[in-house]
């Protein structure tokens, strides 16, 4: 069993379950000291419970997060939120509420802990974003807003954290098998439009969607040193689909 992170800590958000708690899982494996932040309780990891829609949350999650694990060397955005609604219709709460969790409070903890970071000479930071960020669907404009500029973010950030050691990537799944594939009671991997447009007809290349060991996998190599060069990239994990015309 490979132990490369062992000595490593990490902050996971969106820990308690999906790809976040895949994530979580895969670093305790390879030996990070891993501290998951949910709203909810639950996870292979210790859990900070936090709202981050709060917009003063984050302060708070980094010195809960310092005094529990000392300075993280590894952070992990995964915690992410969808509400749909048609782009004539937005509502205010909506829309603040979906870029605060998505975007606003990825940033504020890049912003944060990247800075020990740099203190530290050493850093490995993976934002989770999304197919969204380059393409779109009805009903997702706030989605689509807040994975994109979770992006632009991450090659930002990048920029500025090279010289000091601290690599900064993004990692953009297309279909994962999640709760977040669940919308009004209905799994859409399973439903007949996914089944025939993705599945039968090949609109998705590898007819299946991901499982979030499979994105959990790619993140345990970004952040580990074995990742020495990359940075500032937004690696797309689709299974094809957004290669296809």
């Amino acid at each position: 069993m490979s132990r490369e992170l062992a000595g490593r800590r990490a902050l996971v958000t969106g820990s308690a379950g999906g790809i976040g708690g895949a994530i979580a899982a895969e670093l305790l494996t390879q030996g990070a000291d891993v501290l998951g932040l949910d709203v909810h309780e639950g996870g292979p990891a210790p859990v900070l419970v936090a709202d981050l829609s709060d917009g003063e949350s984050t302060e708070r999650v980094v010195a809960e997060a310092r005094s529990r694990l000392g300075e993280v060397d590894i952070l992990v955005n995964c915690a992410g939120m969808s509400e749909p609604e048609a782009a004539t219709r937005i509502t205010p709460a909506s829309y603040h509420r979906t870029l605060q969790v998505n975007l606003h409070a990825p940033v504020m903890l890049m912003s944060r802990l990247g800075e020990s970071m740099v203190q530290a000479g050493y850093g490995r930071i993976v934002n989770i974003t999304s197919i969204h960020g380059k393409l779109s669907e009805p009903l997702s404009l706030t989605y689509d807003i807040s994975k994109a500029g979770l992006e632009a973010a991450t090659r930002t950030f990048a920029l500025e954290l090279a010289p000091h050691g601290v690599l900064v990537n993004a990692v953009a799944p297309g279909f994962v098998a999640t709760q977040m594939s669940i919308v009004e009671g209905e799994n859409e991997l399973e439903s007949e439009w996914f089944q025939s447009i993705y599945v039968q007809h090949a609109r998705l290349p590898l007819r299946r969607a991901a499982q979030p060991e499979e994105i959990a996998a790619l993140v345990a190599w970004l952040v580990s040193e074995r990742n020495s060069y990359l940075t500032g990239q937004t690696v797309t994990v689709d299974g094809g689909l957004s290669v296809r015309f």
